[in-house]
């Protein structure tokens, strides 16, 4: 049995995370959860657990308007809040630390219309300070580890499931609403939220160290996934590449709007070998992780 404290509460990965252990791996992981929002958990033993896993940190940023006092606190609950969790475990005889680091350390997507597939061999090169600090802890954590003190960092892309935040639910609003969409020929890699809790269930109980890019086992693309959103939802939408003039001419649009296209539209993919483990992780596919999240 792996005594797992998770540590930062109300994470939308955390709280899945908590209840996907217990349903299917009740007889070997038992889990605890602190806050970090205020001081008090430094005061926590953390020796009597076998594993943290840290999932406490700011995202969604509006990285191109923000003070330099929110980006301050990025750093500070991103990167430093990370690492300092981290040496606390390590020096409390904690054996494995877990990372929740993002795919957002390599940048972000390639523009509408230009490829990007990242690889085992591409370096980190963050675009913005959310991104800079989420890298800066990856790294950070990564330096702790030694012979007694396991390290695991996952850089997962875009994580969709039943209450999951950021901009899946904005499409999904879309696929509901839109009477056409374009069907732009991208590439992206997406995982759903029991893929990415079976990965980390696994890395426990196989006290895997390392980076690991999880995703789903296919690519998917944008307008594969409002077709599937529509079609779940009894919503009748017509994709067509006739549209696909309107998304050039919005990516051209300097500003939010154009980063807003490039973001829905743009290419973002690993490359597949780079996520295949000695064990099966993606124990949900595409159709049916879509079908999970909009049925209630």
């Amino acid at each position: 049995m792996k005594k797992v404290l998770i540590t930062g509460a109300n994470s939308y990965i955390g709280v899945s995370f908590e209840k996907y252990a217990a349903e299917h791996y009740a007889d070997k992981i038992l889990t605890t959860t602190i806050s970090t929002v205020d001081g008090s958990w430094r005061q926590k033993d953390f020796s009597s657990f076998d594993i943290v896993y840290h999932v406490a940190g700011i995202a969604h940023a509006d990285a191109g308007n923000v003070s330099d006092e929110v980006k301050a606190r990025y750093y500070s609950v991103n990167t430093d809040l990370a690492i300092e969790t981290a040496k606390k475990a390590r020096t409390e005889g904690v054996r494995q630390f877990v990372f929740m680091s993002s795919a957002i350390v390599y940048g972000n997507s390639a523009p509408y219309r230009k490829s990007r597939r990242i690889t085992k061999d591409t370096e980190p090169a963050p675009a913005n300070f959310y991104g800079d600090s989420k890298w800066q802890a990856d790294r950070g954590v990564r330096e702790l580890a030694d012979d007694s003190f396991i390290v695991t960092v996952l850089r997962p892309p875009l994580v969709y499931g039943k209450g999951s935040k950021g901009n899946y639910p904005a499409l999904s609003k879309l696929a509901k609403k839109l009477p056409v969409f374009p069907d732009v020929m991208n590439e992206r890699s997406m995982i759903y939220i029991e893929n990415l809790c079976e990965i980390l269930c696994q890395v426990m109980i196989r006290s895997e160290g390392g980076v690991f890019w999880p995703q789903n086992a296919e690519y998917t693309r944008t307008s594969e996934v409002v077709k599937a959103i529509a079609k779940v939802s009894g919503h009748k939408i017509h994709v067509s590449r006739v549209w696909n003039w309107t998304v050039s001419l919005i990516s051209k649009i300097p500003g939010r709007i154009g980063v807003l296209a490039d973001k829905a539209f743009g290419n973002m993919s690993y490359e597949q070998s780079m996520s295949q483990y000695d064990f099966d992780y993606q124990v949900v596919d595409f159709q049916k992780s879509i079908e999970r999240t909009e049925r209630s």
